[in-house]
This record gives C-alpha cells, structure tokens and sequence, in this order.
C-alpha cells in the first residue's frame, strides 16, 4: 500500500485587508471544504494558525470555522499545532517561542473545541532549528513536520525518524518538497501525481509519501485546483463504488469513516490510501535518531551551504525583545505596566513572518505588506518607551532606551523611503 498524507496550511497575516481575506475565503477555504463533504474518503492534515481562526471569527465567516470543526469530528481533518502568530520559531527567543506555541492552542480550542486535539506540530515556514525542540516537546506534541531538505539521513519512507534530546523524542517526519512543489505550481496533474507515487514504491511495500502547501494555492493561488486536482485525487481512490454506497448508510458518520478506513486496507481496494500524518506513526514503526538539517520549506541546497538557513526572513537579533523585556522589568506604577503590558501584546503580532517574506523580493515583494509590519514594531517601540518613560527607573537607563527608540524610527524612516523609491 502507497499511504498518502497531504497537509493543507492555513494562513492568514494580522495585517490582512478585509477584501483580500474575503476574496479567499471564497476562492479557496469554502470551497476546500466542499471538496472534503463531497468525498467522504478525502483526508487531510490542517494547521490553521490561530491569527486567522480569530480573523474569521472577528469578519462573520464563522462558516469556516464550523466546516472544518465538523470535517474534524468526522475523522476528515486532524489539527497541528503551530505558531499563533507565524513567528519564525528559530528566530525567536525560547520564551516567545512557548508563548506563542501557548497561545495558538488556546485561541484555536476555544473556536474548534474538543475537535481541536493536535498531535502534531507545524513549525510556520517549516522553519526549524534545535532550538525549537524543547518547546514543541514540551507542548506535548507527537510528532513534527519538516522540509525535506532539513533530512540529514536516507530519505524515509518505510520509517519515521526521531529527534530530541536527553530522554526526550518526538517523532520527525519530511515533507517531499520535489512533489508538493510540483503541485503548488501547477506542474502536475492529479494523474500525474498518483503515476509518480506509483512510481516510488519499487517492491511492493508499503511506503509513504508526505506532500505539505498552503491551502490558498487550492482556489485563490491557482483558480479552481481543488476541483481540477485535488478533488480527482481523492475521487480516484475512492474506494469501489458498490462497497462505497453501501458503506453511506452506515450512521453515525464517525461510523462511515471508519468504515471506510477498513474498507481501503482490503486487498481489493486501490493502491493508494490517503491518511493523516499521525497515522503514518500507528502504521510504520519507528527509526533511529537524528538531528535534522536547519532550514526552512524555502531554504535550498545552496543555502545551507552558505548557511543561510532562513534566507527569506532577517535574523532578528532583535532589538525589540530587549525592549519589550525591560520595559516589563522596569514597570513598576499603573501607568508604566499598562504601556508595558501593551507592548508585550502587541509584540506577538508584530512578530509575524510575512512582512520579512514580502521584504525578501524573493521573488515577490509587496511594499504595502512590508510598511503595515513596520508599523506595527514601531507601536510596539512607542508603548514599551512609554512604560519606561513612566517607571523609576534610573535615568541612564532612560537615556540608554530612549536612544534606541530614535535609532528604531530612524531605521523605519530609511526602510520607509526605500518602499518609495525602491
């Protein structure tokens, strides 16, 4: 049996206009869930970052959030966690990396509720480092999704590595980035994609083959590759059509799918078996330990060679988590730890990866994404000034911020004038 598990990743910035976050809605969240109510067999692995849970709560499209909470309860969807704000864990400081792991969990359980149960964890971008282990392991999480240029060992496909440290493991597994790209660009049809699976299995056992894109490339990014794609895929190991009906009137429909589920592991049914990844761990045994390459879903060959792990987002010494963390020590009155306390809040929004990503011009860039960012940082740089300004602190320990505050807008100023002109 070839076992295949698509993971689908929904994301939306803080920063999204109203049209654009309607427009895909419409093209491409609606109508992904109508290919998964009209294929009963159809399975796939979500990660919705909990910034785009609340954005959909917050714009009335409630209808989302219910369709992918009932696909979840039919055993359609399983959920991962991730970053709330689509940070890039690896850029991070460990405290901002566990808040942020927290806070997309409790945002999404409280949308989702009990269907919101994730064993597995997506790093935004696949971005990944050691450092990100200790968190995502602690969160409790089973396993986590990588790039497949991240693999340092023979590619796996009957096995799943492990990674950790000490006495602690968390299953790791690969994204193939060859076959998920193929499909993100349109460079592959849904026959080709089943040959090429076929393809890869060379002596009759079972294998598995993880793809991972964003959910907008169904719709919004390529218009109508739900139905021209992914909905032929999963019409095409259906299983047999008379099995099939009879198995529709089986109720409840937890029943159903798991039915179905039993009906797809007979010998006569297809070769192919879409599942989530966390039954990639029930159904292949687990490997050896590894450390996994540092990179991303965009980081290539050359760029870990040149140890540009993340070259599309800036490394963020940044500075202003050291400002935020001493305006929150220094806040020591009502007035100072309410502008402190705002930062801090604001400081998990303004981390979002996609001002850095339209930044890079590589190759797009969109100058309007990339000023909205900054903004954001600099209303993050005026609270946590504020708070410090209103605190007792020493007035060295003023002066010494109240300069970098300058430096900060300075450097906004010059980035603002090269949108304009660049």
């Amino acid at each position: 049996m070839i076992y295949w598990a698509p993971l689908l990743h929904f994301y939306q910035p803080p920063t999204q206009i109203h049209a654009v976050l309607r427009k895909v809605c419409d093209e491409a969240y609606r109508p992904l869930i109508e290919v998964f109510e009209e294929n009963p067999n159809a399975k796939a692995t979500v990660n919705i970052c909990a910034v785009l849970t609340e954005l959909l709560a917050e714009c009335g499209y409630t209808d989302i959030i219910k369709g992918l909470r009932r696909l979840a309860e039919r055993g359609q969807v399983e959920f991962t966690g991730s970053a709330k704000y689509h940070s890039i864990l690896p850029l991070m400081p460990l405290e901002e990396t566990e808040r942020q792991i927290r806070r997309n969990h409790l945002a999404n359980r409280h949308h989702f509720g009990e269907a919101y149960r994730p064993r597995g964890f997506f790093p935004p971008e696949l971005c990944y480092s050691k450092e990100v282990l200790e968190p995502v392991i602690a969160s409790r999480h089973d396993w986590m999704l990588l790039s497949g240029v991240a693999c340092p060992a023979a590619w796996p496909m009957d096995i799943v590595y492990e990674a950790g440290f000490d006495e602690e493991r968390i299953g790791v597994l690969f994204r193939d980035d060859i076959l998920s790209n193929k499909i993100s660009f349109q460079s592959i049809d849904g026959q080709g994609f089943l040959d090429h699976l076929r393809q890869l299995r060379k002596d009759g056992s079972d294998i598995y083959v993880i793809t991972a894109m964003d959910a907008e490339t169904f719709g919004h990014h390529i218009q109508n590759w739900q139905n021209l794609f992914l909905a032929k895929v999963y019409e095409s190991i259906a299983p047999p059509e008379s099995s099939y009906k009879e198995l529709k009137q089986r109720q409840p429909l937890a029943a159903q799918h798991k039915a179905l589920f039993e009906l797809q592991k007979e010998p006569s049914a297809a070769d192919i078996q879409v599942v989530t990844v966390s039954q990639l761990l029930e159904l292949f045994p687990l490997g050896p330990r590894i450390e996994p390459i540092p990179s991303s879903w965009s980081t290539s060959a050359e760029d870990i060679k040149a140890r540009n792990f993340y070259p599309l987002w800036k490394d963020p010494k940044n500075p202003i988590h050291r400002l935020v963390k001493a305006a929150l020590k220094a806040a020591d009155n009502p007035p100072s730890r309410q502008h402190a306390q705002i930062a801090r809040a604001l400081m998990d929004e303004a981390q979002h990866s996609c001002q850095f990503w339209w930044a890079s011009k590589r190759p797009m860039w969109d100058i309007n994404m990339v000023y909205l960012g900054l903004q954001s940082q600099q209303q993050v740089v005026l609270n946590a000034l504020k708070s410090i300004r209103l605190s007792s602190a020493s007035q060295d320990i003023k002066h010494q911020y109240y300069n970098q505050g300058i430096i900060s807008r300075e450097i906004s100023n010059r980035i603002a004038e090269d949108l304009m002109t660049g």
